[in-house]
């Protein structure tokens, strides 16, 4: 049993376009000498009765062989120009490397220090980085005076709810009024400390 696969490439899912333009010339070249070569054998084929035959024929094997060297000249001189090509691109690559390594010069790296200082490069500069630091904290700890805020005034609602009732709960007259308490006393005094707070 023969299977005959026509139209197949094996070389159709190569992903380098390098590989496959290299490819293409080697199949085309590939191409032109079979042609060539099944002429020369049809040559072989043909009868020649005569000198004339004869000569005509040997011409014709000699620019058959000339026609397949020319194919392998074509691919090998194209294979040259692809190599050079490749070098030449390189190269430049690694120019542009070896420039954008290169040691600066005072001059540069102040105006670099600069650039990234303001931000005017491409990244967003230590300024403007510090600057969005700086108003996320101020966002916490806003947030967190409110809480404290809200907190405090939980408790002292809570405290002013229970004088509140103890003064309602305390018979009259027996209640602490300013004039019963001796401001004078170092006790009472002594019961609150001043505290400073700073925001």
């Amino acid at each position: 049993m023969n299977i005959k696969v026509q139209g197949f490439n094996l070389t159709s899912n190569y992903g380098l376009k390098n590989t496959q333009d290299r490819l293409d010339r080697q199949n085309k070249r590939d191409t032109k000498v079979t042609f060539f070569e099944g002429q020369k054998e049809k040559l072989k084929e043909m009868k020649a009765d005569s000198l004339e035959d004869i000569a005509r024929k040997l011409d014709m094997l000699q620019s058959y062989n000339d026609q397949i060297d020319a194919a392998k000249k074509e691919y090998n001189h194209s294979q040259m120009f692809r190599a050079m090509d490749e070098a030449r691109e390189k190269a430049e690559k690694i120019k542009e490397q070896a420039e954008k390594y290169a040691p600066k010069t005072a001059e540069e790296r102040i105006e670099d220090m600069i650039e990234e200082a303001t931000g005017t490069d491409e990244n967003e500069g230590m300024m403007s980085e510090m600057l969005d630091e700086l108003s996320e904290a101020a966002e916490e700890m806003q947030e967190a005076i409110e809480e404290n805020m809200q907190k405090t005034t939980e408790t002292l609602e809570e405290n002013l709810s229970e004088m509140v009732t103890e003064a309602e709960l305390v018979p009259d007259g027996a209640g602490v009024t300013a004039a019963n308490v001796d401001l004078e006393d170092d006790s009472n005094i002594k019961l609150y400390k001043k505290i400073d707070v700073y925001v």
